[in-house]
């Protein structure tokens, strides 16, 4: 089986969904705790999420933001870019979406694009390759020196696992939008893959902003790590507020509810019982 380069080793037995579901929820209630703390102390954090296609970045991304505000957590995932973008600096447009004080931005995925899928596909050149492999480690210098804490993530996947959520998604009507012909041509070409991710982390894994390997063969221990090391990389504080008592309501009288044959509703189309 091939492996990608720094894939960490998988745990034998998967865990349970009742302890997975346990597990994420609180997880997810000291997400929360560190949402709050981002926007009272003005924190500015940057998340990348890079990996192979069907490597389980975007699930991860769904349970993180789950339960969070998305106007102080939010999700950035450009589209290929524009004949008119093509001509600016190539970090322009993600530029534009860096955060403001007390504010979150995960990137499902990034500037990396140039050194992943545009490199392996022949849509830079070699001059523009090596030019976003000297200038990226700086960029992303500028950005910590900022005050913007960047973290960088790998879902590494092995070549067997890949191919089985591939199958899989051909038979599920709800994902079978995830397989683009991109997809399926980067699916040919593992080994230039592979070497593409392997210069990429010779010079951009930088001492202000490392990048972490998410070992993600098994879904859940995915998220459940990653979200773990997530938490354990941002210095929150428990910063809940007092519990709320809420007056008792005062008497609604005086008010004449028009008929309800006026309204227009949603046929109820599922059995009530």
């Amino acid at each position: 089986m091939k492996k990608d380069a720094g894939t960490m080793q998988q745990a034998t037995k998967k865990i349970s969904r009742a302890k997975y579901e346990k597990r994420l929820g609180r997880l997810q209630i000291e997400l929360v705790k560190m949402q709050e703390w981002i926007k009272a102390t003005g924190h500015r954090v940057v998340v990348i999420f890079e990996g192979r296609d069907a490597a389980g970045k975007g699930g991860t991304i769904k349970r993180i933001t789950e339960p969070l505000n998305p106007r102080t957590v939010q999700v950035v995932a450009l589209p290929a870019p524009t004949e008119r973008e093509k001509t600016q600096w190539y970090f322009q447009r993600y530029v534009a979406h860096l955060p403001a004080a007390g504010e979150m931005v995960i990137f499902d995925r990034s500037w990396y694009n140039r050194a992943g899928v545009e490199r392996v596909m022949g849509f830079c050149t070699d001059e523009e390759y090596r030019e976003f492999l000297r200038s990226c480690p700086e960029f992303e210098r500028m950005l910590v020196r900022s005050g913007i804490q960047l973290i960088k993530y790998w879902f590494s996947v092995s070549d067997e696992e890949q191919e089985r959520r591939f199958q899989r998604r051909l038979t599920d009507p709800t994902k079978r939008w995830k397989l683009s012909p991109m997809d399926l041509e980067s699916r040919k070409r593992w080994i230039e893959y592979s070497r593409a991710k392997d210069e990429m982390f010779a010079y951009t894994d930088i001492k202000q902003a490392p990048w972490y390997v998410v070992g993600s063969d098994v879904k859940k221990h995915a998220r459940l790590n990653c979200i773990s090391h997530l938490l354990s990389l941002v210095p929150y504080e428990d910063m809940t507020p007092e519990p709320i008592e809420l007056d008792e309501r005062p008497d609604q009288t005086g008010y004449a509810r028009p008929p309800l044959e006026e309204q227009t509703f949603v046929p109820e189309v599922h059995d009530k019982t």
